[in-house]
């Protein structure tokens, strides 16, 4: 290292300086609470030097299953800074699955909030955390260290503990919507490359003013903490969304930047007016294939630079930026900064524009692998003649002569009927198309004719009738014939996780004991 180079500083680091350097300006919001970054350095420091006090140290697994709040951000940053591994639950799974999941990944700490405190009293009592294990509750609970009591005991000098770049940061668990939750293990210099190249990409600012209204354990969360944090800006964390209360909170708080999935926006315009919007610098949108007609009515009704995301939590991101909309509003856009992608065939041969095939990223977003899951994380991953790992996104795609590209499925929804390849997403945006659709699912139904078959679940819009075979027949019009779907289900709401995905796997499940 010559005379006046320095290591790079890792996000703790830099909560650090901005306490200091930016130390009047707001760092966190919640409802009427205000941290300045002085504060929430003195808050992180302490929660840090709290988990050390309980004889955590570097490289302990800490479990988060809280509700949107100050204190869980205050939780987030505070495990980070301690040298702990920060391990955010869904708070909508079931018990069976917080138990798995706490199990899975060690964790010797749980920080819970309000009716979770409760369920993990009730897991505890069969052994999950195991016995010793320390219990911070926000808000009262027996048995448990009241949070913001235990952390005002603790002091605030900055932690003196050595975190590298290689330490684990966080295990953040999949959404499951093809399978069991893989732990996603992201190192620290890992985190601090998620903030530089998605700052960059998504226009973050040193004033910005960040709109967090999805579940902070969500990586799309993160995203929007991450960059926020980088740049020093302002958090506004919304304890759940809704979406008048979210155009209310854009205009007190002159909301300029967020992450979103498809349905949020889907529900803020249809509130009609969106004047109190008028903040809105650059916003992201992902989790989710995002309608065309959202993606055109919401940067013209807004005035918003709508950027969509295409991205795995594991490490490889496409943005379709707002200057590409125009012309190629049908894609999730190109890799940024040093992003490579490809497109593989069915031998692992790169494919030209145009044809179909497996997405695989090279990134250095890349996760260090599942955690506990070695085989899976060979199995996530494609190495090239130069002996370089890409990530195997399991997405289905295809690139234009332009290079920007368009998501045709995932590969585990493909249906093959016959010896034909069967694109859900296909079928699902003709029968969007009529008036009477609100939302619609395809899957594969078992066959005795073809193997697989494809039958669709569908959400009518409100207040609407229609005629099951009018609408089979209605669709099959409109399809290649091996696209023709074989059934119609109806239903009121489709399956889907914390982030809007809709959980194939469980209609899936659900037809099987079907043949047509």
């Amino acid at each position: 290292m010559g005379w006046f180079e320095a290591p790079e500083p890792l996000l703790p680091e830099l909560i650090i300086r901005h306490g200091r350097w930016r130390a009047a300006r707001p760092a966190l919001v919640e409802g009427a609470r205000r941290l300045s970054w002085a504060q929430f350095e003195h808050d992180t420091a302490q929660i840090a030097n709290g988990l050390a006090a309980l004889g955590l140290a570097r490289g302990a697994r800490v479990a988060v299953l809280m509700d949107n709040s100050l204190e869980m951000a205050l939780a987030l940053f505070g495990i980070l800074r301690s040298g702990c591994v920060a391990v955010p639950l869904n708070v909508s799974i079931s018990d069976a699955a917080v138990a798995a999941l706490i199990q899975d990944a060690q964790a010797r700490a749980v920080f819970a909030s309000g009716a979770h405190c409760a369920r993990i009293d009730a897991l505890a009592a069969h052994g999950t955390p195991p016995a010793g294990s320390a219990r911070i509750a926000h808000g009262a609970s027996a048995g448990w260290l009241e949070f913001n009591t235990w952390r005002a005991a603790q002091p605030a000098d900055a932690p003196q503990v050595p975190i590298g770049p290689d330490d684990e940061c966080n295990i953040i668990y999949s959404s499951g919507t093809t399978g069991v939750p893989k732990g996603i293990v992201h190192s620290h210099r890992c985190r601090l490359n998620w903030a530089v190249d998605l700052a960059l990409a998504l226009r973050y600012r040193s004033d910005c003013v960040t709109l967090c209204s999805l579940g902070l354990f969500s990586n799309i969360s993160w995203v929007a903490m991450l960059c926020t944090v980088l740049v020093g800006g302002t958090l506004v964390v919304m304890p759940h969304f809704e979406a008048a209360a979210a155009a209310r909170l854009i205009a007190a708080e002159r909301v300029s930047h967020g992450t979103f999935v498809p349905l949020q926006l889907e529900r803020l315009l249809a509130l009609g007016e969106l004047a109190g919007l008028a903040s809105l610098d650059t916003i992201m949108c992902c989790g989710s294939p995002l309608k065309l007609e959202v993606k055109r009515e919401f940067p013209r009704r807004t005035g918003a630079r709508l950027i969509e995301l295409y991205g795995l939590t594991e490490g490889l991101c496409t943005i379709l930026a707002p200057e590409d909309f125009e012309a190629k509003i049908g894609s999730v856009g190109k890799p940024f900064l040093g992003t490579d992608l490809r497109i593989l065939g069915a031998d692992d041969r790169e494919l030209p524009p145009g044809e179909t095939g497996e997405i695989v990223g090279l990134s250095r977003l890349r996760m260090q692998g599942y955690h506990g899951r070695e085989e899976a994380s060979r199995e996530a991953t494609w190495t090239d003649a130069q002996g370089r790992r890409w990530l195997r996104t399991g997405d289905l795609g295809q690139l234009d002569e332009d290079g920007f590209l368009y998501v045709v499925d995932r590969k585990k929804d493909m249906i093959l009927s016959g010896s034909q390849n069967v694109y859900p997403a296909d079928i699902e945006q003709v029968m969007l198309a009529h008036e009477d659709v609100a939302e619609v699912a395809v899957v594969a139904a078992p066959s005795r004719k073809w193997g697989e078959t494809p039958v669709a679940i569908v959400v009518l819009k409100g207040g609407r009738t229609l005629e099951r075979e009018a609408l089979l027949e209605w669709t099959n019009a409109r399809v290649g014939r091996q696209q023709r779907i074989a059934d119609i289900l109806w239903r009121a709401a489709l399956p889907r996780n914390a982030n809007g995905k809709v959980l194939k796997r469980e209609l899936r499940a659900e037809l099987a004991g079907r043949e047509y």
